[in-house]
């Protein structure tokens, strides 16, 4: 088969849905018209413990436009069956009003509907709830952590005894929580026994719709969930929360559509962050630099009714090349609501702590940290031995180094000033593993030259809409505006979790796929037509270009699509497909990526300033440059907020969250980001998937944080082994 040319993929193409968000058409999950609609408040637990013993809803049934409200002494049972596709932990999931239980501060305890969205705060500020109160944890470093999940190779204690250098750290890592622009919201509608749902989800048909399917006993088929446009998620909208059963409850109930919107305060509360950490790590080495062994210590909160876990482990176990890792990855149950996979998920959290120890570990040998690192790459994949697929994190040094101006680099700290501002250079590694699963796709070629495809993913930000009319324009020969890519509906064909940086490797091989069949049916269709030009033509020899199916190397001899189907009465070509990932030999399929950092600490007040920022990835094909730029400048952004501004402040008495807003919980905004700048090697890995891609999104976060702390280090001779790290640890 000829290669079909390639315009789209690897352009720097805008959004195709861009204009539609910047001037406001785009509808997000609480902006759909749906009639007779009315509003739901949830009233939130105010104890971090205990049990409800009464719940007095008088003052609130007198207002008049309220409906009703909904708690665990009038809530229905509801059958709550087991959802064993779904992403929730392993454990009891938070089933809504029923029974008296509080397991958390601010778990949803009533809710009031209303006529009007007004109506029904004010009647959840109405509702009076009585509570037997009791002592509630939510302290990782008072709690009692649950067995260790083990990991172990090679003589660690020979190896950390016998080490010319050691170094015994132990990190501090800060609850973080996601805070898209867009808050979570739903709105529920039955008719009969048939939910519609439009609800803010990362996973259409995996998440909502089987959760909901479960919850309430009803056909998968019965459940409807739409989803066109997602408002930033960062992986809060991986499972699906109780506020969304509590909308669909309600609706039920009340026999109204509801919607429910949660506010920026229940959004702490009532989805799900990033665990907060305590990483132990005990490092040794020779003289040289050469690893000899590591001791992880991982503790990591997780909530008493679900065991959240994540794969903070693996760059410990692979990152470098270390004769004997052992590590004991303990989960520490608490009073709290369970925690969620927020972006670069567990891969930020362990390379923190790894990179971190890397810089420390060559400060105390006197060698450069990039140098370090050149003399522990693996020639293979140590945890498991299996060969890497693509691997070209020395070239990122290399490339990075030379970009940055690393040689200006004074290894001494706290040796280069800028007035009262002491300067400072820093790097770390990042590795993300790349992730593929089955994604099925439907395509439609239309008698005037269009075309359509479908599936149930989601885009919540990266740029799905673009990426996937990309691959789809290429494989089907047609321009970007002759192409309608279509999301966000569970009666579209399945597709995996929109999160863990596998939707391009995953549901953009479907579409490649899927697209190939039409095309393919097309020539097919043309070659065996006697009144086509193409008529006998060998269908390999065949490509197609604006539409116009033609013989490669001889443009002249050819046909459009609109030409070909309308001969042949054909209305449409449709295709669809289900892709699965190959089943190649076993390879160590990973992203990887060298982020730089410089910084600027103000000698008196300890304030850090982020000058300038530098990442090279090892990324795989990257199919939209301009989409990459924005994932990965959106990345580095992130992890300066990691890095010195973001903490979920938790009062340890009730487990209430302090600063539960965009006024105290700090973010980055335009005044601190500084000049960032991202570089993509080259190249493509097809042991990952059909379409050449390793994933981008997970990975453009990890490595920004250890970068930025190993740069305050350089910059003033204090190494803060926590983050954030704020003006007083520098103080």
């Amino acid at each position: 088969m000829s290669p079909q040319p390639q315009a789209a993929v690897g352009a720097p193409l805008s959004r195709v849905d861009g204009r539609l968000k910047v001037t406001g058409q785009a509808t997000y999950a609480a902006e759909h018209e749906v009639d007779g609609v009315v509003h739901a408040v949830i009233v939130d637990a105010s104890i971090g413990r205990g049990r409800v013993t009464g719940v007095d809803t008088d003052a609130a049934l007198a207002h008049p436009q309220v409906l009703r409200v909904i708690h665990h002494g009038n809530a229905p049972r509801l059958p709550y069956r087991d959802n064993p596709g779904s992403n929730n932990p392993p454990g009891r999931k938070l089933r809504v009003f029923q029974d008296d239980r509080v397991l958390f501060h601010g778990q949803p305890v009533a809710v009031v509907v209303a006529t009007t969205l007004e109506a029904a705060q004010h009647g959840a500020s109405l509702v009076e709830v009585e509570y037997d109160t009791e002592d509630s944890s939510t302290d990782l470093h008072e709690a009692e952590p649950g067995p260790p999940d083990d990991y172990a190779r090679g003589d660690v204690e020979a190896g950390l005894r016998d080490a010319a250098v050691r170094l015994d750290l132990t990190y501090q890592l800060a609850r973080n929580h996601h805070n898209p622009m867009e808050p979570h919201a739903t709105i529920a509608r039955w008719d009969g026994n048939r939910l519609t749902v439009w609800d803010k989800t990362q996973w259409v048909a995996g998440g909502t719709q089987t959760e909901l399917s479960t919850v309430f006993d009803v056909p998968l088929d019965s459940v409807r969930v739409i989803n066109p446009f997602v408002g930033g998620a960062f992986g809060s909208g991986l499972r699906c929360w109780p506020h969304t059963v509590v909308a669909a409850l309600a609706a039920r109930e009340t026999g109204r559509p509801v919607k429910l919107v949660l506010t920026r305060r229940q959004m702490y509360f009532g989805t799900g962050f990033r665990p907060s950490y305590e990483y132990r790590l005990s490092i040794g080495s020779d003289r040289s630099g050469r690893l000899v062994a590591a001791d992880h210590g991982i503790d990591a909160e997780t909530s008493s009714y679900e065991t959240f876990t994540e794969a903070v482990t693996a760059p410990g176990q692979m990152l470098y090349s270390t004769p004997g890792v052992r590590q004991a990855y303990r989960t520490v149950p608490l009073d709290v609501n369970s925690p969620i996979w927020m972006r670069g998920p567990g891969a930020a959290t362990g390379v923190y702590a790894v990179e971190s120890a890397m810089d420390e570990l060559a400060h105390e040998l006197g060698m450069d940290p990039i140098e370090l690192r050149r003399r522990n790459e693996p020639a293979q994949d140590p945890s498991n031995n299996s060969p890497f697929s693509t691997r070209r994190l020395l070239e990122c040094y290399t490339v990075g180094a030379r970009e940055f101006g690393w040689q200006r680099r004074n290894q001494k700290p706290r040796s280069r000033r800028d007035g009262d501002w002491l300067i400072g250079m820093g790097m770390a590694a990042g590795v993300y593993h790349t992730g593929v699963a089955p994604a099925r796709s439907r395509a439609r070629l239309n008698a005037d030259g269009t075309a359509v495809i479908e599936s149930a993913t989601s885009d919540m930000g990266p740029g799905t809409y673009t990426a996937q009319t990309q691959v789809a324009a290429d494989a089907l020969g047609l321009a970007m505006r002759a192409v309608t890519y279509r999301l966000g509906d569970s009666l579209f064909p399945q597709t995996p979790p929109h999160g863990g940086s596998m939707t391009m490797a995953s549901v953009g091989s479907a579409t490649l796929d899927v697209c190939n069949q039409l095309r393919r049916q097309a020539i097919q269709l043309a070659v065996e037509d006697e009144e086509s030009p193409l008529y006998g033509v060998p269908a390999d020899e065949v490509v197609v270009r604006g539409g116009r199916l033609h013989v490669q190397g001889n443009p002249a001899r050819g046909e459009t699509y609109r030409r070909l189907l309308t001969r042949n009465n054909r209305d449409r070509l449709e295709a669809t497909t289900s892709f699965s990932p190959p089943q190649a030999e076993r390879r160590s399929i990973s992203a990887y990526s060298a982020v730089f950092a410089e910084v600027a600490v103000d000698s008196t007040l300890g304030m850090v300033r982020v000058r300038r920022m530098l990442a090279v990835y090892d990324a795989g094909r990257i199919i939209s440059p301009k989409l990459a730029d924005s994932q990965a400048l959106g990345g580095m952004v992130g992890g300066i907020g990691a890095a010195l501004l973001e903490h979920t402040a938790t009062d340890h008495r009730d487990g209430r969250i302090v600063n539960a807003n965009l006024a105290d919980y700090l973010v980055p905004v335009n005044a601190d980001v500084p000049d960032l700048r991202a570089i993509y090697l080259d190249g493509e890995d097809y042991d990952a998937d059909p379409l050449g891609v390793k994933g981008l999104a997970e990975l453009v976060i990890v490595g920004v944080a250890p970068a930025i702390g190993n740069a305050v280090f350089n910059a003033t001779g204090r190494r803060v082994r926590e983050i954030p790290i704020t003006a007083e640890s520098l103080l």
